[in-house]
């Protein structure tokens, strides 16, 4: 006998809280330095950042990386120094963001990936608008040292500083980030950026077709 669809959301629900109670319990049991406290001092003192000094809306981010609609995970950008390597920029997330209904249900969080990927399209803007790669396409070549200290949701302002750690032009960038919420760390690691041979893909794909 199949259980009913209103017993199976209930399970779902019950599942999620007990998923979520039992992440509390663990990082309430772990030292202080382990969660909510960066590894490194932090890139910027995101309450000396002014967000109403938009430097680059929407449209002029689109104009420095690829992706569109559901994948776009930035609204503006607010601090740009291309000589230390460190930019800041940040995403409103709202109740109609595409992961909200699933992930998870009765309990909306964004994902740690697309916190992630909204700290690599940062770093792409920066990276493209002062041609510091001289490439057409980036793309993501790995992540280390990621952590994650505290939860986003739809309603909240999630900001992302970077900074630029290593580069070799035409090949490699490497950048820290840092994420915050109401000035609280959530997350931080180091994100490594990769050349994309555009022409050689699409050659790829025009032979292959």
């Amino acid at each position: 006998m199949q259980p009913s669809a209103q017993g199976a959301s209930s399970k779902g629900k019950d599942l999620v809280g007990f998923c979520f109670l039992f992440r509390s319990a663990i990082l309430a049991a772990l030292p202080i330095e382990d969660h909510g406290v960066p590894e490194k001092e932090l890139i910027l003192d995101p309450a000396t950042l002014d967000l109403s000094r938009v430097i680059a809306d929407l449209g002029e981010i689109r104009k420095y990386i690829p992706q569109r609609y559901a994948m776009e995970q930035l609204t503006a950008v607010v601090h740009d120094d291309a000589e230390k390597g460190i930019v800041a920029g940040y995403k409103d997330l709202t109740d109609q963001e595409f992961w909200v209904e699933g992930h998870m249900p009765g309990l909306p969080l964004l994902p740690g990936v697309l916190i992630c990927e909204a700290a690599a399209q940062l770093c792409t803007y920066q990276v493209q608008r002062h041609g510091a790669m001289d490439v057409n396409m980036m793309g993501f070549g790995g992540l280390d040292k990621v952590r994650f200290r505290g939860m986003v949701r739809p309603g909240d302002r999630l900001l992302l500083v970077c900074k630029r750690l290593a580069i070799r032009p035409r090949a490699m960038i490497r950048c820290g980030f840092q994420a915050f919420v109401d000035n609280g760390l959530v997350s931080e690691g180091e994100l490594v950026g990769v050349s994309i041979p555009v022409d050689a893909v699409r050659q790829h794909e025009a032979t292959e077709g």
